[in-house]
């Protein structure tokens, strides 16, 4: 066994309710449901071990063995995975380690803000991991509950990450770390947590990017993009922001407890790289907030050119309007006096001048040159 698992965790084993009574002992004898290939959604139970001095010493089915594996193995730790387990199973389990109501009640519902709570000997930390799609480009969310005690870890997931299989398997090839206990096995699943935070923060960095040249090619639906963006990049700030203060308050109570310094390290680290991921996330809101308001500036630019270009037509269509209308005018005048003339009435004493036909000849010809000195100096021609 570790030299400092005894320190980490001041193991007082937890023994299930002595003597049961009939329905609590069929419920304790009833096995665990498992979450593979052969069983019905329902199922709930991913994996169970218990761990002495790091290395895995049993798997129980059912929560009679567990209980009584765990009670002879002093210095001994149980991991418990279920993935959206009903109440039923997860009150099973809360009567066998004491967990308090209102955290299993939070824990079979989900929907829960990232949080760290104590009841009495058991943490219970609810955080949101995140997994970035690369096809839809979009953000993934899920929920994972963890209940930790003095020798129990049990995590409860709603959503497919992060990969706790893939964490399990970690931890039970380095026997030191995972002979730390809880806490070690606390560390390794936030730390996870925290490393899905880089795909995400990368693809969020590579869709402002194509915003960016989206917004100078004048993309119309640009605008609806930068907004439902904006809204996931929240949506993951109220991911990363809450894990620092559970990292924070987690290593203060790991020097209350008497944690070593070599796991607080690790829990440092871990705090390192949220904070360089909340960082990074506000980065994003500032420049989705300037983006916004250039793309705002760059369309009320396109609109004015666009009332320009419009304003020219307009006035251009004007100037042939006048052109139009002056030489129509104009060629208007000696057909008003042809017709007066052409009407062939007898008693128009014109029609027997003699001097008629060249006096309204003159007459058209001058009334056109004086309408087209008018229009010529108004610039209608």
């Amino acid at each position: 066994m570790h030299p400092n698992a005894q320190n980490l965790r001041r193991i007082t084993m937890r023994v299930p309710r002595n003597p049961f009574t009939n329905e609590a002992t069929r419920l304790m004898r009833a096995p665990l449901p498992r979450h593979d290939a052969d069983t019905t959604p329902h199922d709930a139970l991913v994996d169970a071990a218990i761990y002495e001095s790091g290395r895995r010493v049993a798997s129980p089915r059912d929560l009679t063995s567990l209980s009584a594996e765990l009670a002879s193995r002093p210095g001994a730790t149980a991991w418990i995975g279920l993935y959206q387990p009903d109440q039923d199973e997860l009150e099973r389990l809360g009567d066998c380690f004491g967990l308090h109501e209102l955290a299993v009640e939070d824990a079979v519902h989900a929907h829960q803000r990232s949080k760290i709570e104590r009841y009495g000997d058991t943490l219970f930390v609810v955080i949101r991991a995140v997994r970035y799609l690369d096809d839809a480009e979009e953000i993934e969310f899920s929920e994972l509950h963890l209940f930790m005690g003095e020798n129990f870890i049990i995590t409860v997931r709603h959503g497919g990450t992060p990969d706790l299989a893939a964490v399990r398997r970690r931890l039970e090839s380095t026997p030191e770390l995972l002979a730390k206990g809880p806490e070690a096995i606390m560390y390794a699943i936030l730390d996870a947590a925290v490393d899905g935070y880089r795909p995400v923060v990368e693809g969020l960095a590579n869709d402002i990017d194509e915003i960016e040249t989206e917004v100078f090619l004048g993309d119309p639906e640009v605008s609806r993009r930068i907004y439902e963006l904006n809204q996931e990049v929240i949506q993951f700030q109220r991911c990363t922001q809450p894990m620092r203060n559970i990292l924070t308050r987690l290593d203060a109570g790991a020097e209350q407890h008497g944690v070593d310094e070599e796991m607080r390290q690790y829990l440092r680290d871990v705090a390192d790289h949220t904070q360089h991921a909340n960082e990074r996330v506000e980065e994003f809101r500032v420049l989705l907030r300037d983006i916004l308001t250039v793309n705002a500036t760059l369309v009320a630019q396109r609109q004015n050119e666009e009332m320009k270009n419009l304003t020219e037509v307009s006035l251009a269509q004007n100037e042939e309007v006048k052109k139009i209308s002056a030489w129509a005018a104009i060629l208007f005048t000696p057909t008003l006096v042809g017709t007066i003339y052409g009407m062939n009435f007898d008693h128009m004493p014109e029609l027997h001048w003699q001097y008629g036909y060249p006096a309204s000849m003159v007459a058209m010809v001058l009334l056109g040159v004086v309408l087209y000195g008018i229009f010529k100096r108004r610039g209608w021609i």
